[in-house]
């Protein structure tokens, strides 16, 4: 007999929150799912193992590499924005930042 398939998280703690809550016991929510109470007993087992790493974490964790390089990055993407819009600007305003280019006086049109 195959497997049935795997629930959502979400729905899993959704199960667990009510058994937790009392609002059923483990035999209802069973019946209601249509999975076995060991699997309930499981999940409430590993939600409530990682509430209480969580909890002993201390608070939110500190930012993984990963994520350090890419706020770096955004910061010098942020920087390198401004920059374009402050030369985009000045150029708009008579071309104080470059000096006027001797083969035209109007910038090259854009490609449609």
């Amino acid at each position: 007999m195959a497997r049935p398939p795997t629930r959502a998280a979400e729905d899993k703690v959704r199960i667990v929150l009510a058994v937790l809550r009392g609002e059923m016991t483990i035999a209802e929510a069973a019946r209601r799912e249509a999975v076995s109470q060991t699997s309930i007993a499981n999940w409430r087992d590993q939600f409530l193992d990682g509430g209480q790493q969580a909890v002993a974490a201390g608070g939110p964790t500190k930012p993984t590499t990963r994520e350090q390089h890419l706020a770096a990055e955004c910061e010098q993407l942020a920087a390198a924005l401004g920059e374009a819009h402050m030369e985009l600007r000045l150029w708009r305003k008579g071309g104080a930042l470059y000096p006027a280019s001797t083969s035209s006086t109007r910038p090259a049109s854009r490609p449609t």
